[in-house]
């Protein structure tokens, strides 16, 4: 069984999608893009600098175009018996798997990254990469420290990250480094994604959501919030609004993707961080990029 797997944001490259845009049914869906942001993200994508590619408001519609574009083009050749993607990544994958169309994910992804980039203007807020240390243990010391710090995404065996305000987890990380983590950076991002910290955004993402008619999947889609599959459209809903505030359960997500059948991954998106992490998820199963 073939499990197709959406990036998040983080990885965004300069010049991502101009490969694709030589392609004439890409070049249309990159056009629509634009037309329906209001501002040419194409161009931003194709020529745009590091910083600019960094700005939650271009990261996460750029990343999405780019996903779902690809599984446009690939056309007969797509098609997968399982998906899921990572935070950002579950739209890409819905949207693929026709929940709801290309103009209706972009909108509800943008809708999204505003609310998200406003929550993070709102609030004192980062995360952290905590390497070589187990997830009760860091689990532990977060429950133990003044302040919001919970773990936001369970990427891999060994490599998690946490968020919340800025002095919870600069307590964290010296903390966990007592503990013997190998590493526990900051990391340069915008807000404490997938924490509290998100919950103004909640409302703003919910409107958009419940106002967007939900198709049933053509196959099961696996949710960060639960890392079970789902194809009911009101259950979808649902933990795409949780899924703002809590962790990403992406080792979890791939472990039960396994259970279920999947034989090989394929990562639909730019870059490949997620084939990195699956490796050091379950290194015994292929994983690659989507080929067009």
């Amino acid at each position: 069984m073939k499990a197709y797997i959406f990036p998040g944001q983080g990885s965004q490259f300069r010049g991502m999608g101009k490969e694709l845009y030589k392609n004439k049914k890409a070049k249309s869906l990159f056009e629509e893009a634009n037309s329906i942001l209001g501002f040419n993200i194409s161009d931003i994508m194709f020529e745009g600098s590091e910083k600019d590619l960094t700005n939650t408001n271009v990261t996460q519609p750029a990343i999405f175009i780019h996903s779902v574009i690809i599984t446009k083009i690939m056309e007969e050749s797509f098609k997968p018996n399982l998906v899921a993607g990572h935070s950002l990544g579950e739209f890409s994958a819905l949207s693929a798997v026709e929940a709801f169309s290309f103009e209706e994910g972009l909108l509800m992804v943008s809708i999204r990254a505003k609310a998200m980039q406003k929550a993070c203007a709102k609030t004192d807020g980062t995360m952290a990469a905590i390497l070589g240390v187990s997830d009760q243990t860091i689990e532990n010391v977060c429950n133990n420290i003044d302040g919001i710090v919970v773990a936001a995404n369970y990427n891999c065996p060994g490599q998690l990250v946490i968020s919340g305000e800025t002095t919870a987890i600069e307590k964290a990380c010296r903390d966990l480094k007592e503990k013997g983590a190998k590493r526990a950076i900051t990391l340069p991002v915008g807000g404490a994604f997938h924490s509290k910290l998100m919950d103004s955004a909640k409302e703003d993402l919910s409107k958009a959501i419940q106002k967007t008619n939900f198709k049933e999947p053509k196959c099961a889609v696996y949710q960060n919030f639960t890392a079970a599959p789902s194809i009911n459209p009101d259950i979808i809903k649902s933990n795409l609004v949780s899924q703002l505030t809590a962790p990403v359960k992406w080792t979890q997500t791939i472990k039960k993707m396994i259970e279920d059948g999947a034989k090989s991954f394929i990562e639909v998106g730019p870059g490949n961080v997620l084939q990195n992490l699956n490796k050091k998820i379950d290194s015994s199963y292929e994983t690659s990029s989507a080929s067009i």
